[in-house]
């Protein structure tokens, strides 16, 4: 969808070149990754990617930042489920604890995200590998921007 744009720059002075095509639908960058949104309703989301060599590090392991990528997009995603269409915010804070690598397949992010308070957020992911080891938690929080 977006892949002729992938090379564009982006800058503050610079027209948005892309609209996403409805309020919880993926961003370029979800695009690039191979990410999928497999659902995203009442405050829960859970998204997929498959590993590939885009994906690996130097030793054929994903990447931290590949993992990292889709657990924020996950409880972004969840966010997006909970709050009005247009609602602007932002991760102002991400943790990501390992607990196993992955080697291969498909990883599934299943985040949940609570509102704490007006304009904050707190978001939770868990990563799994397609044989259902848990690679990785990530923990966040997200700000609303005011009306």
């Amino acid at each position: 969808m977006y892949e002729h744009l992938y090379d564009e720059p982006m800058g503050e002075d610079v027209p948005l070149p892309f609209e996403l095509p409805e309020w919880i639908a993926r961003a370029p960058f979800e695009e690039y990754l191979g990410m999928t949104i497999e659902e995203a309703e009442g405050g829960k989301a859970r998204l997929t990617m498959p590993f590939q060599v885009k994906h690996a590090q130097g030793k054929g392991l994903m990447h931290g930042g590949a993992v990292t990528a889709l657990a924020d997009t996950a409880v972004a995603m969840a966010i997006k489920s909970m709050l009005p269409e247009g609602s602007h915010f932002a991760t102002t804070e991400l943790n990501l604890t390992f607990h196993a690598p992955v080697h291969g397949g498909t990883v599934t992010a299943r985040a949940e995200a609570v509102r704490e308070s007006e304009r904050t957020i707190r978001g939770v992911a868990e990563i799994f590998d397609d044989k259902g080891v848990k690679t990785a938690t990530f923990t966040s929080v997200f700000r609303i921007k005011r009306r």
